[in-house]
């Protein structure tokens, strides 16, 4: 029985040079992040005191939360609690709405994504301009993101050049990257002078002071936020930090795990609006205290969204970001998708190979293959099993708790892969059957030839 991301994994599949491409793009980030977390001795130790403050912060979010809160307000934002994506859409559009804002702009953020914000808010006739360059690009061409670092990774640059001919009237044939990134400043640089409000997520919440912060390497979020007055951060509860010396540790990770360099070019504290202006500030549940009370799965909120699993991940590097049903794909995404609903998005947990190499990158230790492994065993109990693995398992299972049966099937095994091979079966799909030897282990054990 296929499922919904392996006949989309197949449709990517086809295209054999982009499949090496992207592949080999990814394993090229992965690689550098090896190259400088080696130069790090405390690197190690970094990690687990990143997964032992956000297990403090994430079992103490009622007290960090509001201090967090109490201290924005002192600095003179404005707090707001979204318990749902509609309450969070809704929340942005009356603050836009009471200040008769039309044209507003957006740095990249995965929680916008989450709760759809751009169209709701374009249905409601307010211009949304993205202005991260690959969530620029992916814009123009109406299409989402395919990675949760690097949102146009799949996009080569010729395409992106005749998107921009007919988007901005570039030079034609004239995909030069640097060129192409000068004609979307430039073409930027109009809407953030014109923008009415400016909006950031955030990559980390720091309750001691009230302050968000946002880690970019395009300085988008600055140029968007130095223009307008009026300005609106969000972020998903499970961002908050106690501190500030706490902060520094994921700082040095970020960067390091998500792009191979030791720092982001641009680590913007929002702390206070600016002279004459608003600072709004939006904290979402949007299912995550659902996802605090799961025991199993809780540590997926450890998550700082670096995109390392994604860059390390043999299946997503070979099948792409759109072969996943949930808006995030790779390792990280298959456990949100199962936490957000498990019978949409179940068919992602054979996404993996159980490699275990997301979890041994995650900076954060999330235990995302160990997740995914365990939800893999509900999904008998969720009814959405694949009955030929059922029916195989229990032939195994059967098979061998019957020593006897087993090495007689063991000497036709030879013959039996030849019958599979003939009909063709879906196992060997992809796959190279197994060559059997002449004698099996157990005969050369009692014939003296093993010692």
């Amino acid at each position: 029985m296929s499922t919904k991301h392996s006949k989309n994994a197949a449709r990517f599949l086809k295209d054999k040079e982009q499949v090496a491409w992207h592949d080999q793009t990814l394993w090229m980030v992965r690689a550098k992040r090896d190259r400088l977390g080696k130069e790090i001795p405390e690197w190690e130790k970094l990690r687990d005191a990143a997964s032992a403050i956000k297990m403090y912060s994430n079992s103490h979010l009622d007290t960090l939360l509001t201090t967090f809160e109490k201290n924005a307000v002192a600095n003179g934002a404005k707090v707001y609690w979204a318990k749902d994506a509609d309450e969070y859409c809704k929340i942005i559009y009356g603050i836009l709405q009471q200040h008769h804002v039309k044209h507003f702009v957006k740095s990249k953020s995965m929680l916008s994504e989450e709760c759809e914000l751009d169209p709701y808010l374009e249905s409601k006739g307010i211009e949304v301009v993205e202005t991260d360059l690959g969530e620029r690009i992916l814009q123009l061409m109406k299409i989402k993101p395919s990675h949760i670092v690097m949102p146009a990774i799949h996009i080569k640059r010729e395409k992106v050049g005749k998107l921009f001919e007919k988007e901005m009237g570039t030079e034609p044939g004239n995909s030069d990257p640097t060129y192409l990134t000068h004609a979307a400043r430039k073409n930027l640089r109009q809407r953030f002078i014109h923008a009415d409000a400016a909006m950031t997520g955030a990559n980390f919440a720091v309750a001691e002071t009230g302050e968000v912060v946002v880690c970019t390497n395009e300085g988008n979020a600055d140029m968007g936020t130095s223009q307008p007055k009026l300005q609106i951060a969000a972020f998903g509860m499970e961002k908050i930090v106690p501190d500030r010396r706490s902060l520094g540790v994921f700082t040095r990770l970020l960067a390091r795990s998500g792009t191979g360099q030791p720092i982001t070019t641009y680590t913007s504290h929002y702390r206070k609006p600016r002279e004459g202006g608003e600072l709004h500030i939006i904290i979402v549940d949007n299912g995550r205290s659902k996802i605090l009370a799961n025991e199993e799965h809780r540590k997926t909120l450890n998550c700082i969204r670096c995109g390392a699993c994604m860059n390390t991940c043999p299946v997503y590097r070979r099948s792409g970001g759109y072969s996943y049903t949930y808006f995030i794909p790779g390792p990280i995404g298959i456990n949100l998708g199962m936490l957000k609903a498990p019978l949409h998005y179940y068919d992602n947990v054979s996404a993996c190979s159980l490699c275990y190499s997301c979890s041994n990158v995650c900076p954060a230790k999330v235990d995302l293959a160990e997740q995914i492994y365990l939800w893999r065993q509900d999904l008998n109990k969720l009814g959405v099993a694949n009955p030929i693995k059922k029916l195989m398992s229990g032939g195994m299972e059967y098979l061998m708790n019957r020593p006897k049966l087993f090495n007689s099937t063991l000497k036709m095994a030879p013959l039996g892969m030849g019958i599979l091979k003939s009909v063709g079966f879906q196992w060997g799909k992809g796959r190279d059957y197994p060559s059997f030897p002449k004698e099996s282990f157990n005969e050369l054990w009692k014939k003296g030839k093993v010692k």
